[in-house]
């Protein structure tokens, strides 16, 4: 069976009954009258070799929000794209990943963010060993951490900050000497919920 195969059939099993996903760090967040979230996408790269890998970005330090975080390749949906043409999109635009070296598998859970944005993951594979750039004004560096490591809870550290007079819970996951947090060590931990890889 090839990984893009693995990745399909977990991903349509669905949740196991009792498994709770994390929908967002807005739910205890009153939204002002006619306030939206905006629609975006970010695209889950695993890279197919026998140790798959799965491709983060950490942004550059001048970024508006959520400057040197790390995070998955995506952004803002435009006006007429749908989300799989979005996260290819911004893919495409952030570390010049080819849309056409994708298998596109499907879509994962989304998630709410505190600035304001509902985030769907796309999964897709990608042949190993591709040739990324980052973009200079969006993203510093492009990285690949382990498939098995994000997957494995053990990783998945629980903590908990003070934020706009709320204690505010996420999840980071500390591989090497990097941090990932936020947003997107939850759709992690989703995606581990979710595909019970093994």
């Amino acid at each position: 069976m090839t990984l893009a195969d693995r990745l399909r059939s977990a991903l349509s099993r669905g949740v196991e009954p009792g498994m709770i996903l994390l929908t967002g760090d807005r739910d205890d967040i009153d939204l002002p009258p006619g306030d939206t979230l905006l629609p975006a996408a970010v695209l889950i790269a695993v890279t197919d070799r026998a140790e798959p890998g799965v491709i983060l970005t950490q942004r550059t330090e001048t970024m508006r929000k959520h400057a040197g975080q790390i995070a998955f390749p995506g952004g803002r949906i435009d006006p007429g794209e749908d989300i799989v043409t979005a996260a290819l999109r911004e893919a495409e635009e952030e570390i010049a990943l080819p849309r056409d070296r994708v298998t596109v598998i499907g879509q994962a859970d989304t998630y709410r963010t505190v600035t304001g944005f509902q985030v769907t993951p796309v999964i897709g594979v990608i042949p190993p060993d591709l040739v990324l750039h980052p973009s200079e004004a969006e993203v510093a560096n492009v990285f690949e951490v382990p498939l098995e490591f994000l997957l494995d809870s053990g990783n998945h550290v629980e903590a908990s900050v003070e934020w706009q007079g709320h204690e505010r819970h996420y999840y980071e996951i500390i591989w090497n000497d990097r941090r990932i947090w936020g947003a997107t060590a939850a759709m992690i931990v989703n995606l581990r919920r979710r595909l019970q890889w093994a």
